[in-house]
């Protein structure tokens, strides 16, 4: 019997460990101690989620490891008579998940099946790919393969909200030689776009009076990385303009078809705009509510001009682009296609205007061509970029052997020579630890559920990445 075949017969066993894992809700929550004063850093769900993958890596047979609850890994070394020269390969694999949100057709937290599907929070994304790896390695294990290469399966813990524990881990142990996340798409992720977010920012130095027309407050959005589906504006001023501001409204709303609304709110009028979600990697699915806003507060004159320019500027410079195209950055190559935009957040008020911009920039340009390209936008103008994050993209052509040996695993276990590999525009683990690409475990065409109501993986991708899996190990490790 061969590694592959096993498989098979561990299929019962990995569906029960998924059911298992799935039934912990590991979302992250704030920080606990334990009655003999443990620090839980996610929260107790998270934490029981790491402890019971460890259980079952050790119940197999590897070396499982709690790094001080803040990550976890499970180790297969190399034979000993390669140990000397052996490389460091890793799994990096998460398993916290998002909250559940509505719209379930059962618990979220109790696998269920379903036209040879498997529903439950965290099917798709992480655990169900991170059993399918631990039982790919014990196949390996099992039939007895030495290892010329050292293993290491890496769990994260707040992949979903932000890098603590992944930062935690390579703090204390580096980097691996190569590896994948099974955290994406198949066939390969062979890179990622650049992302870097600032805020467009100017402080007011004038002050109207109380009667002159004025925005005393401006709000859109949630977060840099989606797309605004709100945005709302409060006006003040003498209600001798309040009329012909709404009929203003009413006719930009029939002009454009946008969702544009007013009401008369004690001395102020409030402007809302509904637009529609997306994530801010794929903008062109959303309408965004506060690009709405700001075009129709230019056709408003406020008493503060320094608040018109920024306006202006705003409708100048990003406006409804979605590529950088008057920003100074309409950036593409071969590879990623063209830069993506997002304007994500707004705040504006008497005192201070601020909008966040999520960009993410093609794999072959840098951070320092995006900042001079917006510089020139900039000379002229009151406002100023205040950058809060710069991740920087990578790339690995499809040449290099951890690539080719990752492509052929695809390759020959689904019989897809079609399918080209990708270069996205989302951010995963591969961004943080060094060396390794996104692999899986979502295959062409499949509808994408992660983060979704009735998240669900079917029961033969499950089985297929785990093939996949289990070959690329082979050949990352044993040949």
């Amino acid at each position: 019997m061969g590694y592959i075949e096993r498989l098979e017969g561990y299929k019962d066993d990995m569906i029960r460990t998924l059911r298992d894992s799935v039934a912990i809700p590991s979302v992250k929550s704030e920080a606990v101690k334990t009655s003999d004063g443990e620090l839980l850093p996610f929260g107790r769900g998270v934490h029981d989620s790491l402890m019971h993958f460890l259980g079952v890596a050790a119940a197999m047979g590897f070396e499982a490891h709690n790094v001080d609850n803040y990550a976890g890994y499970v180790d297969y070394k190399a034979s000993e008579e390669y140990a000397s020269e052996a490389k460091n390969v890793a799994v990096v694999g998460h398993l916290d998940v998002v909250p559940v949100g509505t719209g379930w057709t059962g618990d979220p937290f109790e696998m269920f099946e379903k036209d040879g599907c498997l529903y439950g929070r965290g099917t798709a994304d992480d655990k169900g790919p991170a059993v399918a790896v631990l039982y790919a390695l014990k196949a390996i294990k099992d039939e007895g393969i030495p290892f010329k290469n050292n293993l290491r399966i890496i769990l994260g813990l707040d992949e979903e909200t932000g890098d603590i524990s992944i930062k935690y881990y390579t703090d204390r142990y580096g980097h691996p030689d190569m590896g994948f996340t099974p955290d994406g798409d198949f066939p390969i992720v062979n890179g990622e776009m650049g992302i870097m977010v600032f805020d467009l920012a100017q402080k007011f130095s004038a002050n109207p009076a109380k009667d002159d027309l004025r925005l005393t407050k401006m709000t859109g959005g949630l977060a840099h990385n989606a797309v605004p589906a709100d945005a709302k504006a409060v006006i003040a001023g003498d209600r001798k303009y309040f009329d012909a501001i709404a009929e203003k409204a009413k006719l930009y709303a029939a002009e454009t078809g946008y969702n544009v609304s007013t009401k008369k709110q004690g001395n102020s009028l409030v402007v809302e705009v509904k637009g529609k979600a997306a994530h801010g990697a794929h903008p062109e699915l959303g309408i965004n509510a506060i690009s709405i806003m700001m075009d129709f507060l230019g056709r408003v004159k406020f008493a503060n001009e320094e608040l018109n320019d920024y306006i202006a500027f705003y409708n100048e410079h990003l406006g409804f682009d979605l590529h950088g195209e008057r920003f100074g950055i309409k950036f593409e190559d071969n590879q990623s296609g063209p830069l993506i935009l997002n304007v994500g957040v707004a705040n504006i008020n008497e005192e201070l205007a601020s909008v966040s911009v999520n960009i993410r920039y093609p794999v072959t340009f840098t951070d320092i061509e995006l900042a001079t390209g917006m510089e020139k936008c900039l000379d002229d103008s009151s406002v100023g970029i205040i950058t809060r994050m710069v991740q920087e993209p990578i790339y690995m052509e499809l040449s290099s052997d951890m690539v080719s040996k990752l492509l052929a695993a695809y390759r020959e276990e689904t019989g897809d020579y079609e399918t080209p590999a990708i270069v996205q525009a989302g951010g995963t683990y591969a961004k943080m630890v060094n060396n390794i690409l996104c692999y899986g475990g979502m295959f062409p065409g499949e509808e994408d559920t992660m983060h979704q109501a009735d998240e669900r993986l079917s029961v033969d991708s499950f089985m297929k990445m785990a093939r996949i899996y289990a070959r690329a190990i082979y050949s990352l490790c044993c040949e």
